[in-house]
């Protein structure tokens, strides 16, 4: 109760504040070297982001605002604002989503799990890792919501198997249960939260903000090369590849401590509870084949849709069988969408009028809350770029020039690691993205500099069960306490502002191409 008065106050002055803040800018004197439509636009984006931090409405609510006040304020006309909320990059969202949801219509995502975990073996420290990947791998593909859904009864039932287990070198079942429970249990929860906002970073579709970000920058600079699913996932696979181990180590080690030299899993136990799992799941059916070949399907159209070049030869895009001028009318979100009408249409069984996805399943997975969101966020980049607001804040931040380009970055992944443990991730990235793109033209700098590593942190918040869904999703089984995840997260959070500050910075030298200190020919 005591709860939800603080949140009712929270969001009555987030009401109150954005309004206030509206109309200060809106009534201030002009500002020195800014249209007036590009003040009024100020005010807007000042509204949307109180409202936003706040929660003062529903998050996706905000993100309505622009088809209200941009033409209302001249900022710009309806027929210029609507088009963003159908980006072809929302698409691509939707059809992943869609992909995700015939893949969970079949098990196919538990299967895959559970063989992970069966494969890395049951030891304590194997078992934790087992679920990381799987987890991992499957936030890739899956919102990381529904993964650590999917994973957390998989876990408990583990858990809970161990805890009754009186197979532990002699120890009885009160001793286990407060070990198993104080350790091994909170450990395996956190690191399923943990490795599902990880796992997330490795593909465009992984989590929200990967696709504001690509979303923007094609807003922003209509004519910046775009940001394919291969090159998102040069820099975001290594990026997972590196960071679950760090997540492990830490879980394993210096947070909730196991003691492997007086905890190891009796014989009797050690694949029962997943080898069961698994004989639940019978054989692969014929759905689970075909949507599995659909995935991979699907995977391999995004990754080799344009040539890839190496320095030794290319490998040629199935795109490149067109000419070039009809091959830029290709996209991944084409893609995605062909696969999602081609999934409406594949029949699995045709008497029982049973195919491979259906639309409540579909209706049931897609976030349209998030898409209206994305919708918003688009709009607004539209709006900064068509007043010249963005061109004033990057002269206006400029004067920060003096500052070395890897400790802007590193106070940039400080500030959205820390900020989105309480508030959206995704309405963050969405509030500093043409902000962080201004302060790098202004700087002088390629807008990737901070755009990327600004991405990148805002899905590396792991202190408090507010941060993400799947930090609450744990918490919520009592399996963990606030201390622990606390602890846990804060070492986490700097580990990976430290991690995104270099692997970033090399990333966007070496596989971007950009160099410090010079702008892209494409910025004008």
């Amino acid at each position: 109760m005591k709860k939800e008065s603080s949140s009712n106050f929270r969001q009555n002055i987030g009401i109150i504040a954005g309004l206030l803040l509206f109309f200060i800018i809106l009534l201030l004197p002009p500002l020195e070297g800014l249209k007036p439509e590009g003040q009024r636009m100020a005010a807007v984006a000042a509204l949307m982001a109180v409202w936003w931090v706040t929660e003062a409405i529903p998050i996706p609510a905000p993100a309505l605002i622009p088809l209200a006040l941009f033409p209302l304020l001249k900022i710009l006309p309806s027929k210029a604002v609507a088009p963003n909320y159908t980006n072809h990059l929302i698409f691509l969202f939707i059809g992943g989503f869609l992909l995700a949801a015939a893949i969970q219509k079949w098990n196919l995502h538990k299967r895959i799990a559970l063989n992970i975990i069966r494969i890395v073996g049951t030891n304590p420290y194997n078992l934790i890792l087992g679920f990381m990947i799987a987890t991992g791998f499957l936030a890739m593909w899956i919102s990381n919501t529904a993964t650590a859904m999917m994973m957390l009864p998989i876990a408990m039932a583990v858990v809970n198997q161990l805890a009754t287990s009186s197979s532990y070198q002699g120890k009885t079942g009160p001793e286990i249960h407060a070990l198993t429970k104080s350790n091994f249990g909170s450990a395996l929860m956190l690191g399923i939260a943990y490795s599902a906002s990880i796992g997330g970073i490795g593909t465009l579709i992984g989590t929200p903000p990967n696709i504001v970000f690509a979303g923007f920058i094609k807003e922003l600079y209509p004519n910046a090369p775009e940001v394919g699913f291969l090159q998102w996932m040069l820099m975001g696979v290594p990026i997972v590849v590196i960071f679950l181990p760090i997540c492990w180590f830490v879980l394993c080690r210096f947070s909730t401590q196991l003691p492997l030299k007086d905890f190891s899993f009796g014989d009797s136990s050690n694949n029962e509870v997943i080898n069961n799992s698994i004989k639940e799941l019978g054989p692969m059916s014929k759905g689970e084949r075909i949507v599995a070949l659909t995935f991979l399907a699907t995977v391999l159209l995004w990754m080799f849709r344009k040539s890839i070049k190496l320095d030794f030869m290319t490998i040629p895009g199935w795109t490149s069988i067109f000419d070039p001028a009809h091959a830029k009318y290709f996209h991944d979100a084409t893609v995605a969408i062909f696969i999602a009408v081609f999934m409406f249409l594949c029949p699995v069984n045709l008497k029982k009028r049973q195919f491979l996805l259906d639309w409540e399943s579909a209706m049931k997975t897609i976030p349209w809350g998030i898409v209206l969101l994305f919708g918003g966020g688009f709009a607004m980049a539209a709006g900064f770029k068509g007043t010249g607001l963005d061109a004033w804040l990057g002269g206006i931040l400029g004067h920060l020039g003096g500052i070395p380009m890897l400790v802007m970055i590193f106070a940039i992944c400080i500030f959205m690691t820390f900020f989105t443990e309480v508030t959206s991730n995704t309405a963050t990235t969405t509030m500093m993205m043409p902000i962080l793109a201004a302060t790098a033209v202004g700087l002088g700098q390629h807008p990737f500099f901070l755009m990327i590593p600004a991405t990148l942190s805002a899905s590396c918040a792991f202190m408090l069960p507010v941060a993400t869904p799947p930090n609450a999703i744990v918490f919520g089984s009592g399996w963990v306490k606030m201390p622990q995840m606390a602890r846990t997260g804060l070492i986490l959070n700097l580990s990976g502002v430290v991690f995104i500050t270099f692997i970033a910075y090399l990333a966007l030298i070496f596989l971007f191409g950009v160099q410090v200190g010079q702008l892209p020919v494409w910025i004008n």
